[in-house]
């Protein structure tokens, strides 16, 4: 018998962490063709999640998939998303959370579906995993339907994708 990966846990375990301190969970999702989410919110064959009680409907985190319902932009979505394709999940008021490793051999056959050219690997890094502090900064798509950039740092709005970065 095959053992089940841990990966499934540490993520309900991090999200339940999330929703009892008051925090908002996100995931960072790698996406390829069995990912289902709406395609004009991925930027270089990724996408953030807002995953909490609030941005979801009928949330289940199984062993092998993510699956919910969303609204994009005022219009819902049902979002199903592999396990083995999260590249992180975090709380997006502090950036706490855990990073995983990414296959990259699964990177590099996933297909371009951003219409962007440039390089298809996370910012997180392919060897990067553990219990790790992540600084966060909010993506153009997002489940809430925001259909305007949130401020940068410096208080200026660009278009752009969010970046993850892991922080020893």
């Amino acid at each position: 018998m095959q053992e089940i990966s841990t990966k499934p846990y540490l993520l309900r375990a991090l999200y339940e962490w999330c929703t009892d301190n008051g925090f908002t969970p996100h995931i960072a999702v790698r996406v390829d063709n069995g990912t289902r989410v709406p395609r004009q919110f991925v930027r270089n064959d990724e996408i953030v999640l807002n995953i909490s009680f609030e941005a979801t409907s009928q949330l289940q985190m199984g062993n092998e998939w993510i699956e919910f319902s969303a609204r994009f932009s005022g219009k819902s979505h049902k979002i199903e998303v592999q396990v083995t394709n999260v590249l992180a999940i975090y709380a997006r008021e502090n950036g706490q959370g855990m990073a995983f490793p990414v296959d990259s051999a699964a990177i590099g056959a996933a297909p371009d579906v951003s219409g962007e050219d440039g390089p298809r690997s996370s910012e997180l890094g392919p060897e990067e995993s553990g219990a790790e502090r992540i600084e966060h900064r909010e993506t153009t798509a997002s489940t809430r339907g925001d259909d305007e950039p949130p401020p940068d740092d410096d208080g200026s709005k660009s278009p752009g994708r969010g970046h993850l970065k892991v922080v020893k």
